[in-house]
């Protein structure tokens, strides 16, 4: 991860944690949080991502969603490259402080590199065994990804 130490707060029990004003985040053996991003009027879910110290501390500045990419292993400002950015209404912390939840406004027609609404655009079928077969739910694409990310 990041060379620089985080700038937040380290809880020194978990009564601090759950009931103290500290941001101090529980960061995970990867040096991340997980953080939901919800639409800030409708309240329907449109990502999960993560994030590493730098991040965390960039949204709180800046006031736009930064994440800190697994895969690419690399600090990303959402809508960096596609221009559909999340500005933050509202930013929460969980109970023991290692899950973030952020309320955004999503710029653009959407927040899924797919090219939908929202990453959640799949329901898993309840009450069934043996192999499971997704069901697409608001599952329309609503911006070109080739188009936007190029491709």
């Amino acid at each position: 991860m990041a060379d620089n130490p985080s700038p937040f707060a380290k809880a020194a029990s978990v009564h601090e944690a759950e009931e103290g004003r500290a941001l101090a985040p529980k960061f995970d053996a990867d040096g991340l949080v997980t953080c939901v991003a919800t639409d800030a009027k409708s309240g329907d879910v449109l990502m999960v991502a993560h994030m590493n110290a730098e991040a965390l501390q960039k949204t709180i500045a800046s006031g736009e969603a930064w994440y800190f990419s697994r895969s690419r292993r690399a600090l990303w400002r959402k809508g960096e490259s596609s221009g559909h950015v999340q500005r933050i209404v509202e930013m929460r912390i969980d109970c023991d402080q290692d899950a973030v939840w952020i309320k955004v406004e999503q710029e653009g027609p959407g927040a899924c590199h797919t090219g939908r609404r929202s990453c959640f655009y799949r329901a898993v079928p309840l009450g069934r065994t043996g192999a499971v077969t997704l069901e697409f739910r608001d599952g329309d694409k609503t911006f070109d990804p080739k188009k936007v990310y190029g491709g």
